[in-house]
Parts: structure tokens; sequence; C-alpha cells
């Protein structure tokens, strides 16, 4: 399936997201800052990323920046702050879920966005 970058600063909720995801099918990488997200962003190549938004390092903004600057891969937003994220200045993610998500709409919805990504995407 795919390659998605999941990132949350507290390691318990990535672990579990991770798990969701993988169960689904993906291969999915971890990242528990926005400063390690962005590092792996650049040195290996993503289908998607889930991301929340207030990370310890920095906010989410950089991530949805770092994973939008070279590609149109789908980004997810999960988070309580929600309204926080959404209003925050381009380059705007796919989607924002509120924290806490249901595990079988996050993998509906990632897996919608990878579709629609695979179907704009040049041939």
């Amino acid at each position: 399936m795919a390659r998605i970058l999941c990132v949350d600063d507290e390691p318990h909720v990535v672990t579990l997201k991770c798990a969701i995801l993988e169960q689904a099918g993906h291969t999915v990488t971890a990242a528990t800052s926005a400063h390690e997200a962005m590092e792996k962003l650049k040195n290996n190549v993503y289908d998607a990323v889930v991301t929340d938004w207030r990370l310890g390092d920095a906010n989410g903004r950089a991530v949805v920046q770092a994973a939008k600057s070279n590609s149109s891969m789908p980004v997810v937003v999960v988070s309580g702050f929600v309204a926080e994220a959404f209003q925050a200045a381009e380059p705007l993610a796919d989607l924002y879920l509120e924290k806490p998500v249901n595990p079988e709409e996050l993998v509906t919805i990632v897996n919608e966005l990878l579709k629609s990504s695979e179907r704009a995407a040049p041939r």
C-alpha cells in the first residue's frame, strides 16, 4: 500500500496511529517532532502525512509546508487544536480531524485521499 509519515509529539499517540495505519496495510514511519518529520521528508519519499498540529518544537504548519513544498501528497492534520490549525496561513492540509479520531475514520480518509492523489498524478 502507501508509505505514510505519522507525526505526533506524544509517543503513545504516534505509536497508536502508526499501528492503526499499519493494520490497514500501509508502511508507516513515526516522527515525534516537527524537526524529525522535516528531516524524514527531506530524505525519504512518502505518499501521505498524518500530523498533529501542536508539536513540542514547532507547530504542524512547518510539517505541512515541508510536505507540500515538493509534492502534492495528501496531508491530514489530527489535532485537538483544529480551529487554530485551520486558520493558519498557507499551505493548508487536505483535511483536519479533531482528536480523538475514530480509527476507522482515519483509515477511510487516508485511503480516499491516497486514491484521489493517485488519480490526479500525471501518468
